[in-house]
């Protein structure tokens, strides 16, 4: 990673000793000065944030150390450090080719830790840092969000193990959101990030967090019906065995009395505030990643190869018009070899089943599946293998499958069923990151939780599930088409998503049910396409059967040849949970997606930021009868010129995706 740095520091400021008991302020304001954070030291430590009009009132915030020490209680302020950093990051893997990090930046510096906080233009995020020597543990840590007003928020609930507060802590981070008012929580549910406010005058607040490589993922819950979330943690487990699904998982029996063990001088994970004055300011922020680490200098991953994926599980290794059995076999992997090949895929994946099952021994292979000889046969047409590995299994020995695989020729790993995020969790996250890029292997985490900066500091993570993703169609009739148009302003502001979406059947909503082994889409045809240029994913999966792609030639076209990597990303257009415009960049080609809710809908985009004069535009639009067949669509080719906005209209669970180039 290249970086060209411009750091500027204004002032630091030795103090003498303050009386933690006597409040005092500081203030910090963002680069544009439309955001201010003022952070109150006394007998607590609290913050409150504004933009304009309050957002966050005082907030108490700190972090509890076992034997006795509380980090934000009568503590006293013994330096402050300001800083303002304005520079470009260049990333090896992401949604644009060059991020600008630009922020104000307060340290206040306490004898055994500090604080740090962060105030850019779209929003504010704070740290701890514990200066403690040896070994010790973090008992609790108290982050409150005390929202100035009771508005609307979209909660991302915990939907399995609700039999307590605590078994919820065990899920898979995958739900749809439910709307309300703050005072209106669920009191028995917990919720995962991200999350979203609706605050006044149109703007929105997004709650996330970063750079936690070695400490347990934060949930929200209220329980007083206030207007105010506080945070919860996993315990630390103390004993966990094998079990759940397929003997894959890690059950855990008992727990510590500590979140964290911790030693020496620990920067914990930000926690982040992003502000938008729109909607549509969600759909692009940069926020979690840049408050990620970044990879160290001596790590080289040019190697690291995003691209599509032709996946068989979703579509149950249906084929037809061959010859042989389909299933779990080598000539049903050769043929989507053959497939992927022929359409410039990069990839196809083995999911689960290739290793036998209830065995967690990623060394143990079905006698159907030769290894050796599909890796040799795909490389041979220039396509990559990468290998479903359940959690369990893949733990048992990270060094020597991630060795073996990669002497074998295997490109990756979709590592599922962790559906946990305590710290121990977290940790297996960074050492399979770790040892998986010594050998050269990209990671697709499913079961997983969001994505909070890791796919920074090891690039070879490339995707991340923690989404109600599009194989929930297959046993769910949940609204999936509302999902779709929320999930970019919640669920994509922490990062990729693989949604895993392509689904050459489609439903309107009338005629939508869900079918295991035969699944369809909620929407319309060409809203499946515009999820290919809207929804982050630099690992992408076409979902559905070769077969269904072979008799869909100018879909499946598109879908092969968009690119999962991008230079430039615009936000367009958009309202939560009802449609969204976006337009990304590679090259000299620019793609636009739009979708919508179930209601249709009519836009005029405005094609201005694409440069004037005349583009070639290549447009794939809901037909004339997509509302009732939600598989019908055209594709025209013409000229437009820029100045003049094009017309848009989106059918019930619409969509619209085009190219433009010169």
């Amino acid at each position: 990673m290249k970086a060209k740095t411009i750091i500027s520091v204004i002032a630091a400021i030795s103090l003498a000793a303050t009386s933690g008991a006597v409040p005092k302020n500081y203030n910090l304001k963002s680069p544009d000065g439309k955001i201010s954070v003022e952070v109150t030291v006394g007998e607590n430590i609290s913050y409150s944030v504004d933009k304009g009009v309050k957002l966050i009132d005082k907030s108490n915030i700190s972090m509890s150390i076992a034997g006795g020490e509380v980090f934000g209680k009568n503590n006293k302020v013994r330096k402050v450090t300001r800083k303002s950093v304005n520079h470009e990051i260049v990333p090896v893997v992401y949604k644009k080719a060059k991020v600008i990090d630009n922020y104000n930046e307060i340290t206040l510096s306490f004898k055994k830790f500090d604080l740090v906080f962060r105030a850019y233009d779209d929003g504010v995020a704070y740290r701890f840092v514990s200066m403690l020597g040896g070994s010790y543990n973090v008992e609790s840590e108290q982050a409150e969000f005390h929202f100035a007003k009771d508005w609307p928020v979209y909660v991302p609930y915990v939907r399995k193990n609700t039999q307590t507060l605590e078994t919820q802590y065990f899920n898979s981070f995958e739900n749809i959101y439910a709307k309300h008012r703050l005072s209106e929580w669920n009191k028995e549910r917990i919720a995962f990030l991200p999350l979203t406010v609706e605050a006044e005058n149109g703007i929105k607040i997004c709650i996330a967090e970063s750079d936690f490589i070695d400490y347990p993922g934060m949930f929200l819950y209220n329980g007083d019906g206030s207007s105010v979330l506080t945070a919860r943690f996993a315990p630390y487990p103390k004993e966990v065995v094998q079990g759940g699904h397929n003997m894959l998982q890690g059950i855990i029996k008992s727990r510590e009395n500590y979140i964290a063990a911790a030693e020496g001088r620990t920067e914990f994970p930000w926690r982040a505030i992003i502000i938008a004055g729109e909607d549509k300011d969600l759909l692009n922020s940069d926020m979690v990643w840049k408050l990620a680490s970044a990879p160290k200098d001596n790590m080289d991953f040019s190697w690291v190869r995003p691209g599509k994926v032709a996946w068989e599980w979703w579509n149950d290794w249906n084929l037809r018009g061959v010859d042989f059995k389909t299933g779990i076999n080598n000539d049903t992997y050769k043929y989507y070899i053959d497939f992927a090949a022929a359409h410039g895929i990069e990839y196809v994946i083995l999911d689960e089943g290739w290793a036998v099952n209830k065995k967690a021994d990623l060394f143990r292979v079905v006698p159907e599946i030769d290894l050796p000889t599909l890796v040799q046969y795909a490389s041979g047409k220039g396509v990559g293998l990468i290998l479903w590995a359940g959690y369990w299994a893949i733990n048992r020995d990270i060094e020597k499958v991630c060795r073996h695989y990669s002497e074998m020729g295997v490109k990756g790993f979709k590592v599922d069923f962790m559906d946990r995020d305590d710290q121990q969790m977290v940790r297996f996250y960074t050492d399979l990151a770790r040892t998986a890029a010594k050998y050269h292997l990209m990671l697709d985490f499913h079961g997983a939780y969001k994505p909070s900066g890791l796919q920074r500091t090891w690039p070879n993570v490339v995707n991340f599930e923690g989404v109600h993703g599009l194989e929930q169609m297959k046993w769910s009739d949940l609204d999936q088409v509302t999902y779709d148009v929320t999930i970019p302003f919640i669920r994509m502001v922490a990062g990729p998503m693989d949604y895993t979406q392509g689904a050459m059947r489609n439903a309107t909503k009338e005629n939508f049910r869900a079918v295991y082994s035969e699944a369809m889409s909620q929407g319309t045809r060409c809203r499946q396409l515009a999820e290919y240029v809207i929804f982050e994913s630099p690992l992408n999966m076409l979902c559905d059967s070769p077969s269904n792609y072979m008799h869909e030639p100018e879909c499946t076209k598109f879908i092969a040849e968009c690119p999962v990597t991008w230079d430039e990303t615009v936000a367009i257009d958009g309202k939560i949970s009802e449609y969204v415009v976006m337009a990304r960049r590679k090259g000299d080609k620019w793609y636009v997606g739009a979708m919508t809710d179930w209601s249709p809908r009519d836009l005029k985009l405005d094609l201005s930021f694409l440069g004037e004069g005349k583009l070639n535009a290549e447009i794939f639009q809901d037909g004339v009868n997509a509302d009732k067949a939600a598989c019908d669509f055209s594709h025209v080719e013409m000229k437009i010129d820029t100045k003049e906005p094009i017309d848009v209209h989106l059918a019930p669970g619409g969509g619209w995706a085009a190219i433009f180039s010169r």
